[in-house]
């Protein structure tokens, strides 16, 4: 079957994943869209708002294309927020500004989390707008990754209402009340699958799951709570679309510990955080998956020659791709807003040049 999309002119990224040979190793930057960038914050600006710009599908196409048109990465991603899904649940998303994103509803009690449902289609129809748009603007130039929060993750901020530096309100509902939390886990499991099949029908190349409080479990509660929904999506993913594979990445920050478990739940790469050794996280994977990451994103604060450094050593840690293995560059977490757009122009030239020479030799 033929797609509506223009073909892609540059699948390195794609190739990585499925851990294909490439002739370097691509890049792309977790909230490479972001505020960083002098003509993301004017575009946010124009908008209004955080929420304005995300549920605007002219606005996300713009500033996903934006750092494409600055740096030579190789992976679009699309602008928007993991809590949309809870957001299409009912439970109010707002932002204040500087203290990030919080419900006005949030799950308090077990009448709360019985009556939790499935989001309806249509209520994210912004966000299938947006992917669409922006795919038929990327016009073949790089693949389009769409994305979402791991079950968990939502749980973390639907129990809480916001961003938690201890998870008291969620680990007391989780050990207590284990039965509601697994309620809301297979509810939140359920709309991310739809959320995300609904991503690669819009055109979505790849895909990320963002288990971003994943860490911060007991061993034992990771596996309960976070790993087992995790595997639940992708059980439920549609990994192929007009006859071409949709690969999958998973990312638990904080996760090293448990790389081999999550290396065995179907995905196609692994998101590793800047404490991990990639030469080790090869290792333990081996062939079983690709691995994405892993700077130091407070290494971009450094001089040129300093990122130069740093980037190099990353590359040489993973050392050179054999046959049915992958890499793909990336900061161990997201960009910050504070990063000088210069210092990933070094970053990204650094990435493509040192990989170049390290597969000629």
């Amino acid at each position: 079957m033929s797609s509506p999309f223009a073909p892609l002119k540059n699948d390195t990224f794609l190739k990585a994943l499925l851990r294909q040979e490439t002739d370097y190793t691509p890049l792309w930057l977790m909230r490479q869209a972001g505020r960083y960038l002098p003509e993301y914050r004017a575009t946010r600006k124009g908008a209004g708002s955080f929420l304005s710009l995300a549920k605007n599908p002219d606005f996300a196409t713009e500033v996903t294309i934006q750092p494409l048109d600055r740096f030579a990465l190789d992976a679009a991603i699309l602008f928007s927020d993991i809590l949309t899904v809870p957001d299409a649940m009912g439970l109010g998303l707002y932002f204040e500004e500087g203290e990030g994103p919080k419900f006005e509803r949030p799950l308090k009690d077990e009448k709360d989390v019985m009556a939790l449902k499935v989001p309806e289609p249509g209520s994210l129809q912004y966000v299938f707008d947006a992917v669409t748009q922006i795919r038929h603007t990327l016009n073949g130039r790089v693949p389009l990754i769409g994305f979402a929060g791991s079950p968990w993750t939502l749980a973390c901020y639907m129990v809480e209402g916001q961003g938690s530096r201890d998870f008291h309100t969620v680990k007391s509902m989780m050990y207590k009340r284990p039965d509601l939390m697994e309620h809301i886990l297979r509810t939140n499991a359920d709309a991310v699958a739809a959320y995300l099949n609904a991503q690669i029908d819009a055109g979505a190349q790849a895909l990320m799951i963002f288990d971003s409080w994943g860490g911060a479990l007991a061993d034992g509660a990771y596996q309960r709570f976070s790993l087992r929904y995790m595997q639940d999506v992708v059980n439920q993913l549609q990994r192929e679309k007009d006859g071409v594979r949709i690969p999958v990445i998973v990312f638990t920050k904080g996760g090293g510990l448990w790389l081999e478990q999550l290396a065995d739940i179907g995905a196609d790469a692994l998101g590793l955080d800047w404490t991990m050794n990639l030469a080790q996280a090869r290792a333990r994977v081996g062939h079983k998956v690709a691995l994405q990451g892993n700077l130091d994103p407070a290494v971009l604060f450094a001089d040129p020659a300093q990122i130069r450094e740093q980037v190099t050593a990353a590359l040489q840690s993973y050392g050179k791709p054999t046959a049915g293995q992958g890499h793909v560059f990336n900061l161990g977490h997201g960009i910050s807003q504070f990063t000088p757009p210069d210092a990933v122009t070094v970053l990204v030239e650094t990435v493509h040049e040192v990989s170049r020479k390290m597969r000629q030799n």
